[in-house]
């Protein structure tokens, strides 16, 4: 996995949340009901041929204000840990790039998840003879974030739990038994917040890469939520676990629509049924991970009648 994927898959995944806790004046003026979209295959054509050398974890996305204006939001995301002299240059570099390329005014925005405390570039620059350039953007500086933990720990947005976890990585740097301790304490959290369980599961592949443990605690750790998630389940009422299995039941048949479904048609009624006759929590779980990397519909359900023998009870 390359080392800037986890911090472009959660800004992507949780991209509204993201935008409220760091970029909160950007996120009031953005009408998410129209929807956003991410340019990433344009950029990268646009990073490759360009001749900044190391690529980035940058997104471009396309978003509508609350006055029907479009704007486009170029984010970059910092991850070295020293200060980079051409970072500045890099900024307005792409800037003026896609500029070129879309003709569309582009607004560039700076997440620095580095350690160094005085590395700050907000603007770059030159001038001479009566002529002037500037390219000024906003910077957020997640190590910041440390004197506003209380307000994190009592935030309901998803990406409070995505800094907390940087946070505390950056704290337990050489400490297996204290970051062991946190990263148990943020799933048990996780498990416990009533959040949709993709919700969970993206937080929780982030937490994985971003708090990791010797290959001995990581197991042991696994085991231990393993057997605390199978006590809360066990506690569920029955209409506690009605609605959870018509959620995530619901969540398959999204998945499997946005990847397989043609527009405007519902699944087959035979796709339907088999999603709702799934019983026991274990074949949820096992499918919403396998259907992730189903290549076709047909091959979709096919891992349904694969877990059948394992797990599922077939209502006749």
């Amino acid at each position: 996995m390359e080392q800037d994927s986890p911090w472009k898959e959660v800004v992507e995944d949780f991209f509204e949340e993201f935008l409220l806790i760091c970029f909160p004046d950007i996120h009031k003026d953005i009408d998410f009901s129209k929807g956003y979209q991410f340019w990433d295959k344009e950029l990268q054509k646009i990073i490759k041929s360009s001749k900044t050398g190391k690529r980035y974890a940058d997104k471009l996305v396309k978003v509508y204000l609350h006055n029907g204006v479009e704007r486009w939001l170029l984010i970059h995301i910092e991850i070295q840990g020293y200060e980079e002299k051409e970072f500045p240059e890099r900024m307005f570099t792409y800037n003026y790039r896609i500029f070129d390329k879309f003709r569309k005014e582009v607004i560039s925005l700076a997440l620095l998840t580095d350690e160094n405390p005085n590395f700050r570039p907000n603007e770059y620059g030159y001038a001479g003879w009566g002529f002037q350039m500037l390219c000024r953007y906003p910077v957020v500086k997640l190590i910041d974030y440390r004197d506003r933990l209380p307000e994190l720990e009592t935030s309901t947005n998803p990406f409070a739990v995505i800094i907390r976890a940087y946070l505390k990585t950056l704290e337990t740097a050489g400490n297996v038994k204290e970051r062991y301790s946190w990263k148990k304490r943020f799933l048990l959290e996780l498990y416990g917040s009533g959040m949709k369980r993709e919700t969970i599961l993206a937080i929780q592949k982030f937490i994985d890469w971003m708090m990791e443990l010797p290959e001995e605690q990581e197991e042991e750790l696994n085991q231990e939520i393993e057997t605390i998630e199978a006590r809360t389940m066990a506690h569920l009422t029955s209409a506690q676990r009605i609605d959870r299995k018509k959620g995530i039941a619901q969540g398959i048949a999204v998945i499997l629509k946005g990847k397989f479904g043609e527009e405007g048609k519902p699944l087959s009624e035979r796709t339907s049924k088999m999603i709702y006759k799934i019983k026991p929590w274990e074949t949820f779980q096992e499918l919403m991970e396998r259907l992730m990397y189903a290549q076709s519909l047909p091959e979709a359900e096919k891992l349904f009648d694969e877990v059948e023998s394992q797990y599922r009870e077939v209502t006749v």
